[in-house]
């Protein structure tokens, strides 16, 4: 059925879809969404009335607990309940808000995913990589690595404020309709935008704007909301600069040509032009945020020369020198943000507080961590980075090790946990996988596009 709705969609960019509310209602929708909400991370974590996946299993049982959920919805009795709303620590020192929806709601924004996604990538414009099947940052980065190896030297380096707060639910809602036409669906989303928050003191406040950050649902619909972002973008892009003509000739009369490169709220525009090219677009990017009740941050927001480099998604990218020649190329490589941010981890289990757990567990751990912070990175150039983060596990594991067994020398240490005599993250117990050994100096630019026609296993990504 997803395939099907994928190409109608493609197939007519005006269609509207009127008959959706009946697979959300499906059993087999909503048996998948209970698989896909099972089978997270945040299956342990309650929502305002404090049931789990585990308290749904062991009580009523998965088959009566679906059964009551869709007959809810076919009776149109089924109304969402607030978030419950924690606030996690960000990388600059403030705070998230993040919306945990209870069991309940999280299935049937599921089962609403389901449906909606494949009719909306349709329209999703290539430069758009973030909460996406089938992309992921390394995408992002290695479109931005063939841009500015061809000579695109000014970056906009952008940020939206507050994005998932500040998303006007009225120009959301129009964009919604203009593919959707079935009122019960567009009614079941309005009233998880409306829900409401309870905040971490008690009270109940409602949500005039935004998508509650957390929501299974949220991420689509903040794309939803970016793509006015990315048509924008992508008509320029086709109607003024798409073929080789018609970018020679916008530099014959000293116009620039720029590409968009999006991940979630987070966004690059690089310029083949002069700085106040960049600055100029700036101006525009905001005037077209607008009519969506958003703004660009000020303090995160800025226009910087690919020779002085910036960070995005965790990769630092930058035109250098090659060592040994007289050529510059672009290098990607972990940001110092990236790099701090895995020593903290490794930190925070090799401390003291941490001698109570079996030494087992600890490099179980530490393998996972560092297995996906390397994978992450593979493509990057990253060995001084893992020689680096290598030295410093090896360092704190041999001291967290000296100090839970204080009376037994280093030799038979080594000889108990059969550790080698210099600590190599690419050695068993936390391995690389032989990525610290071959880093990649530069991308192979691939062009990654949305593969069609739309599978059931291109959704389980």
């Amino acid at each position: 059925m997803q395939t099907k709705l994928h190409g109608w969609a493609a197939a007519d960019r005006g269609r509207r879809f009127d008959d959706l509310y009946n697979l959300v209602c499906d059993p087999a929708f909503l048996t998948m969404a209970w698989e896909r909400v099972a089978g997270n991370k945040g299956a342990r974590t309650p929502g305002v009335d404090r049931a789990t996946v585990a308290h749904v299993t062991s009580g009523m049982g998965v088959e009566a607990f679906l059964r009551q959920v869709r007959d809810e919805l076919k009776s149109r009795t089924f109304q969402p309940v607030p978030v419950r709303q924690v606030m996690i620590p960000k990388a600059s020192g403030k705070l998230r808000k993040l919306g945990i929806p209870t069991v309940t709601d999280r299935v049937v924004q599921a089962a609403l995913k389901l449906v909606l996604e494949p009719i909306f990538e349709a329209d999703f414009q290539p430069c758009s990589y973030g909460f996406r099947p089938n992309r992921r940052a390394a995408d992002a980065i290695a479109e931005i690595h063939h841009f500015t190896s061809k000579r695109y030297e000014w970056v906009l380096e952008a940020d939206i404020e507050a994005c998932f707060d500040m998303i006007d639910h009225t120009a959301l809602m129009d964009r919604l309709r203009a593919r959707v036409s079935d009122k019960r669906v567009l009614a079941l989303v309005k009233a998880f935008l409306k829900a409401g928050v309870l905040t971490t003191v008690g009270t109940t406040e409602g949500t005039v704007t935004g998508t509650p950050q957390g929501g299974i649902l949220s991420p689509l619909l903040a794309n939803i909301a970016l793509s006015v972002l990315d048509d924008e973008f992508a008509r320029r892009w086709t109607q003024e600069m798409g073929t080789a003509n018609q970018r020679n000739r916008r530099r014959y009369h000293g116009e620039a040509t720029y590409r968009l490169i999006r991940y979630a709220d987070d966004f690059v525009i690089v310029v083949k032009g002069e700085r106040a090219d960049a600055d100029q677009l700036r101006e525009e990017v905001a005037v077209v945020l607008v009519p969506m009740g958003l703004r660009l941050s000020p303090d995160k927001t800025r226009v910087v020369h690919i020779d002085d480099g910036f960070d995005f998604l965790g990769f630092h990218i930058r035109r250098m020198r090659k060592r040994g020649s007289h050529k510059s190329f672009v290098y990607t490589k972990p940001s110092t943000k990236a790099i701090a941010s895995i020593k903290a981890r490794v930190k925070a289990m090799t401390y003291r507080a941490t001698l109570h757990r079996d030494p087992g567990y600890l490099m179980a751990y530490l393998g996972r961590v560092l297995r996906g912070w390397a994978n992450y990175f593979r493509h990057a150039v990253a060995k001084r980075a893992f020689n680096a983060v290598d030295s410093y596990t090896w360092e704190r594991i041999t001291s967290w090790l000296r100090k839970k067994h204080r009376r037994i020398g280093w030799p038979e240490l080594r000889r108990r946990y059969c550790l080698p005599g210099s600590w190599r993250l690419a050695h068993d117990g936390v391995r690389f996988k032989g990525a610290a050994s071959v880093p990649i100096v530069r991308y192979r630019y691939r062009g990654y596009q949305i593969p069609t026609p739309w599978t059931p296993s291109t959704v389980a990504s």
